[in-house]
């Protein structure tokens, strides 16, 4: 039966605890919330499904060649009119022909993305990714961020069994005014939570499975209480609701809090049927599986960095106006695409004639200095820093400053990695790292991060971060 063949992860490293929020405002909005994930300043949505559809890729016994579908939800794309698929196409070097599907208007995207994975053939990449904001003083306290991936197909771990749908309309729960940075609820307590509360009894009651026999579950969570809250009309257990509740570590990440919370029930499941609950916009859907899964990525739920409040504004953009004096490096959007294959991929060129390797893959070898047409070879995603320094606060460049005020000082390394039958070296910065701990001879590992944004648009390339 069609179903979960492979899952995976990613929650950024840093995290902001409850009690810094309370500290801060002298309240907190963020009930059940002990702490949430907080993006850096070069993440977003975009860049952690491209983490999280890695793990899975790499986790699946799949050719990445026979995919067919790629179907991403998130409430918060880079850019509010642009698709993110055929970034995940480039970035992960997928089928340029498949079937496409994005998901924004609501938080019970990640139901509709993993509904059109089942209805398609063949192989299918779903992706979950959110980083929802809003008021610092009052709405964004509970909102986190986080990615779920999964590959969807036939012969699977876990059969889908069965997906519901319920719609009714419930004006002013969560919303997001065309143009504006944060989402909204009007904050009628009662109202919204008789709303979801009918959202999720109509449509968990609909499955075709008894539901008394559902051993875990990923209810909607905006929060970390709710959930057992909205569940009480559905004889559902409350240890089966804790086993899919992940709001309470990662906060609220929009549409990627459920498909998270049901990775994580999977990978402690047993025999018994696992249940989710997508609720967003007036859409709520439930889909019931069973089987259990090996999903990675999963110790990013625990720990993380804890940061301050003053410094999750900055990393968060609420307090930075991003306003840069002077110019910068203007790369034209055309160059910039031209070079997409060696900025999400790390594509060298091996010369025929010596085998020495060029990167970037332009003009002579190299090596023997002939001008050749190259052979395409990936380098290595794992390489050894051979020359560090930092960038110290107010030395960055223009393009680069506004990461710079959220961030503070960076650091910068040439970076050697091993490709075809040679090595090549590139510098590149270095991110999720104190850049004063970095030293000469240190492993890193290859990300996608947001580098910076020019004319209107963001531009994403390979950053590398420690290996532990």
């Amino acid at each position: 039966m069609r179903g979960i063949v492979a899952g995976s992860v990613y929650v950024p490293r840093f995290r902001l605890e409850s009690e810094e929020l309370e500290s801060a405002w002298g309240t907190n909005h963020a009930s059940g919330v002990g702490e949430k994930a907080v993006p850096a300043a070069d993440e977003d949505a975009l860049t952690m499904a491209i983490a999280a559809a890695r793990r899975v890729l790499d986790d699946a016994a799949l050719d990445r060649a026979d995919l067919g579908t790629v179907a991403v939800a998130t409430t918060n794309p880079p850019l509010e009119e642009g698709d993110v698929v055929p970034q995940l196409v480039r970035a992960l070097d997928l089928p340029s022909d498949v079937a496409s599907a994005t998901v924004t208007q609501h938080a019970a995207g990640g139901a509709e993305a993993l509904s059109r994975a089942l209805d398609a053939d063949g192989p299918a990449l779903v992706v979950a990714s959110d980083c929802p904001e809003g008021d610092p003083a009052d709405a964004d306290h509970a909102l986190g961020a986080g990615a779920a991936a999964f590959v969807i197909d036939d012969d699977s771990a876990v059969p889908i069994r069965d997906v519901t749908w319920h719609n009714d309309h419930a004006p002013g729960v969560r919303f997001r005014e065309r143009g504006e940075r944060g989402v909204e609820s009007l904050d009628i307590t009662t109202y919204e939570r008789t709303a979801l509360r009918e959202a999720v009894t109509e449509t968990a009651s609909a499955l075709a499975v008894d539901l008394e026999d559902v051993g875990a579950a990923a209810i909607h969570q905006p929060d970390g209480g709710l959930p057992y809250r909205i569940t009480g009309d559905i004889p559902v257990s409350g240890e089966a609701v804790a086993a899919g509740t992940v709001a309470d570590r990662i906060g609220d990440a929009g549409a990627a809090t459920v498909p998270i919370g049901l990775l994580a029930a999977l990978a402690e499941a047993e025999d018994d049927a696992t249940l989710g609950v997508f609720v967003g916009g007036g859409t709520a859907a439930a889909l019931a599986c069973e089987g259990s899964l090996s999903v990675s990525g999963l110790e990013d739920l625990e720990g993380g960095e804890p940061v301050e409040y003053a410094t999750y504004l900055r990393e968060r953009g609420y307090v930075v106006d991003g306003e840069v004096a002077g110019g910068g490096a203007n790369v034209s959007l055309p160059n910039w695409r031209r070079s997409l294959e060696q900025r999400y991929r790390l594509v060298a060129g091996e010369c025929p004639d010596c085998g020495g390797v060029t990167f970037p893959p332009e003009g002579a070898c190299q090596e023997c200095h002939a001008r050749v047409e190259f052979e395409p070879v990936e380098a290595s995603r794992t390489g050894t820093t051979r020359a560090v320094t930092v960038i110290g606060q107010g030395g960055a460049p223009p393009e680069f400053a506004e990461l710079q005020q959220r961030d503070g000082a960076y650091a910068v390394a040439i970076v050697e990695l091993e490709a075809g039958g040679g090595t090549v070296t590139l510098p590149a910065q270095l991110t999720d790292v104190d850049p004063d701990s970095v030293a000469v001879g240190d492993e890193v590992r290859a990300t996608i991060r947001k580098i910076y944004a020019q004319e209107g648009v963001p531009r994403y390339g390979v950053k590398f971060e420690p290996v532990e």
